[in-house]
């Protein structure tokens, strides 16, 4: 039997439509989820939209519309991203599903009973993240994270008590049995830890959550927390709550593939949950960082958000996987501009991959007979990359080779040998793109798939360009 790979993306908020920033997340999880498969292993990829947060009943209520309506049409469009950009996930799971709001209810209940308890509270709660703060979180009075002040909030919830698992969940980073990449990740993640640890609210009342979300077992009056409910969609998409086949098959799962914003809510609430509940940690979490664009935080305010959707009509759904795998760095920030992309396009895609192909299967035309083929596998370079979750390191090593071989073909003339000259040169070349299909597999799954199907009969022709240039 294969041995199996589970591997999830967060899931999004659905009060706007997807933007760019989810697209990056997206597209690294499913390079891992192909490249997994393409080394034989068993893969279940999980996505879906998280619909449980007062954000999206608020931005119905902007709106005008039902929050019902407002959910549906926005996980859709999150859904529609699997044409858009060529995602090969297994399962997409909303949270208002019957199965998940079932799954998250039995979690609760799993949940050791001295975990969970009742208190009255006031606190700084930042809508955007959906989450308490104390006043040594905030910068400069504000949320960290959207730069706004936290409005007070007085009431009565249930709490988790995470402060019990401060030292294991020290250990368990520290030692790398929970595994988090990067290094500066993990390392934020046990700053934080050694802080100190607070229980965390894990209801809201009825009233404050407008009576919307998954409500907290045996309690009328108070619903889920949005974060404990939306983590334990890794689960109930397998059927945690009954135990089925294929939670017995996948769980746990073996990379989180999230944003650095949420990591505090992966990396330390997560853990200290499933342990309450008894069951088995994730292996890995992958953290990526944050697109800007033309060197700005992306905001509605500023009027920025770029819509994967238009992108992928106006360039096509590879060059915007390569540019967000190639450009942005795997562990850190990084930037979109279309001035930026163009440039990338003509110089790495046309120029590179596209003239390159285009250049051999020209040459393939004049030759006499069949020319000789291998069987490759992706390479170890790549494997180690992607094994670190270093796309853009990944992607760099296979175009040194592509560079490589279009000056070998400048340097030898390729296109003025004859006879066994032009036969031994055109081995070598052909060889060369049988052993980069496998290498582009998981990164432009189409474009590997084109070149496939163009160089693997006996007699190689040339076609339409791959990449044409853009003006």
């Amino acid at each position: 039997m294969n041995k199996k790979f589970y591997i999830t993306t967060a899931i999004p908020y659905v009060n706007a439509a997807p933007q760019i920033g989810f697209a990056l997340e997206a597209i690294q999880a499913d390079t891992l989820a192909r490249y997994q498969r393409l080394l034989g292993k068993d893969v279940f990829f999980l996505t879906g939209s998280d619909e449980n947060s007062l954000k999206n009943v608020q931005a119905a209520e902007e709106k005008g519309v039902s929050v019902e309506q407002l959910v549906k049409e926005n996980s859709d469009k999150f859904y529609q991203l699997k044409e858009a950009l060529n995602l090969s996930f297994d399962d997409f799971i909303r949270t208002t599903e019957e199965r998940h709001i079932k799954g998250a209810q039995a979690f609760w209940q799993a949940c050791k009973k001295t975990d969970i308890y009742k208190k009255k509270y006031k606190g700084l709660y930042c809508v955007g993240c959906e989450t308490f703060y104390t006043e040594k979180d905030l910068v400069d009075g504000k949320c960290p994270e959207h730069q706004c002040p936290p409005e007070i909030v007085e009431e009565e919830n249930y709490f988790f008590r995470l402060s019990a698992y401060q030292k294991w969940l020290e250990e368990l980073i520290e030692k790398d049995k929970l595994k988090i990449i990067p290094e500066i990740r993990k390392n934020e993640v046990l700053a934080f830890i050694k802080r100190g640890l607070e229980d965390f609210s894990i209801s809201r009342s009825v009233k404050r959550a407008h009576g919307w979300g998954i409500p907290v077992p045996n309690d009328k009056n108070q619903i889920q927390f949005v974060w404990f409910d939306a983590l334990t969609n890794y689960i109930t998409a397998l059927d945690w709550q009954n135990n089925g086949p294929l939670f017995q098959k996948y769980w746990p799962a073996d990379v989180h593939v999230i944003g650095k914003g949420i990591s505090r809510f992966h990396a330390i609430y997560w853990p200290a949950m499933l342990k309450s509940a008894g069951l088995t940690l994730p292996k890995e979490i992958f953290i990526h960082g944050y697109i800007t664009i033309n060197r700005q935080k992306i905001s509605k305010s500023l009027g920025n958000i770029i819509d994967p959707f238009n992108l992928v009509k106006k360039y096509g759904t590879d060059p915007i996987r390569y540019y967000l795998l190639k450009e942005i760095p795997a562990y850190d920030d990084g930037d979109f501009s279309e001035k930026r992309f163009r440039e990338v396009y003509n110089a790495d895609l046309a120029n590179g991959l596209g003239n390159l192909t285009a250049r051999v299967a020209k040459l393939c035309e004049r030759a006499n007979s069949p020319i000789k083929r291998r069987h490759y596998e992706i390479s170890s370079r790549v494997k180690s990359a992607l094994e670190q979750y270093r796309f853009d390191e990944a992607l760099e090593e296979v175009w040194l080779h592509i560079d490589a071989s279009n000056h070998a073909i400048n340097k030898t003339k390729a296109w003025q040998l004859h006879g066994k000259e032009l036969e031994r040169s055109l081995e070598t070349l052909v060889s060369f793109i049988d052993a980069l299909i496998p290498d582009l597999q998981p990164f432009l799954p189409e474009t590997a798939k084109k070149i496939k199907k163009q160089f693997q009969g006996p007699k190689i022709k040339s076609g339409a360009p791959l990449f044409p240039r853009l003006k």
